[in-house]
Formats: structure tokens, C-alpha cells, sequence
């Protein structure tokens, strides 16, 4: 008996299967397929409660594969590796991840405390709307501002960094 390999176009993707052309096929709709004669895989035919398929084997691939993003995965994971490596004090960069996430974990449940509160997250809102609009007023509305903007920026920069 000889086999042949059917394909079956869905969406973007491409399904193959090989498969005995002789075994009755299932019924299925609206997919397209390049199948020949009406016996293969995809055809449309009814089938009897008595027939009996073995089990048929699926593979999806994508038309457009893309590798680089696999590259740049491999990429990004030497180079945690490698700085991961260089770190003197692993023990303290574990300590402060360790500490930054219990403190969005309690922030998240304050976050939601507040929420359950029946206007409080309007007030919030409110707060957050006349916040917004005096920044833009203070910092970005004039050049000059936008100036003194940056500068502080550079001066909370180089507190953080230090000396160069």
C-alpha cells in the first residue's frame, strides 16, 4: 500500500499529514487542501458509526518562519549569562529582586484594597487627571521648563551612577 503525504491550508498555517490514500477520510469543511482525487485525508464523504481510523498524526508548521527572533533569544540569554558571571555580589542582586517583588506584590494588594472602595477610584482618578495636566503645565508646556526638566533628569542620573 502506498502512502502519500496530503497538506491542508488554515489560516497561516500548513497541516501535513501522511497517510494510506485507501482508508475511508473523515468529513471535514471549509479548509482548503491539496489532496487529489476525492480519497485523501481532507475529502468529503460521510462516514458509518461502524468505521473504524487509526490514529492520524498532525504537523503544523508556519509559511513564513522566522529564525532571527530564536537568534536574538540565544543572544540575549549568553549575554545574562555573561553579566550574571561578571556580578561580585550575587547574594545582594538576589536580596533586592527578591525585595522588588514583595513590594509590587503588596502594592498589588493594596492596589486592589483601594479599588474595592466604592469611590475612592474615581477620587484617585481625579488626583492622577490634576497631576498629569499641572506636570505638562510645569515641565513641558515652555522650552525653558523642558530645559530645567532634562537638567534634573542629568542631576538624579548622576546621583544614581556617580562620578563617572
Amino acid at each position: 500500500m502506498a502512502s502519500m503525504e496530503c497538506t491542508a491550508a488554515i489560516g497561516g498555517l500548513r497541516l501535513s499529514t501522511p497517510h494510506a490514500p485507501l482508508l475511508p477520510p473523515p468529513r471535514i469543511r471549509s479548509m482548503s487542501s491539496s489532496c487529489g482525487s476525492g480519497t485523501g485525508l481532507f475529502a468529503s464523504t460521510r462516514l458509518s458509526n461502524a468505521t473504524r481510523f487509526p490514529s492520524i498524526q498532525l504537523r503544523a508548521t508556519s509559511s513564513s518562519e522566522d529564525t532571527s527572533s530564536s537568534v536574538q533569544g540565544e543572544d540575549i540569554l549568553a549575554d545574562l549569562k555573561q553579566k550574571w558571571d561578571a556580578l561580585d555580589n550575587k547574594s545582594t542582586v538576589l536580596l533586592y529582586g527578591g525585595g522588588a517583588i514583595v513590594a509590587i506584590w503588596i502594592s498589588s494588594i493594596v492596589v486592589s484594597a483601594v479599588n474595592s472602595v466604592p469611590l475612592l477610584p474615581k477620587i484617585m482618578e481625579l488626583v492622577g487627571l490634576g497631576y498629569s495636566g499641572w506636570f505638562v503645565y510645569r515641565y513641558l508646556l515652555f522650552k525653558e521648563s523642558r530645559k530645567e526638566l532634562v537638567s534634573d533628569i542629568e542631576a538624579l542620573k548622576q546621583k544614581i551612577t556617580g562620578p563617572e
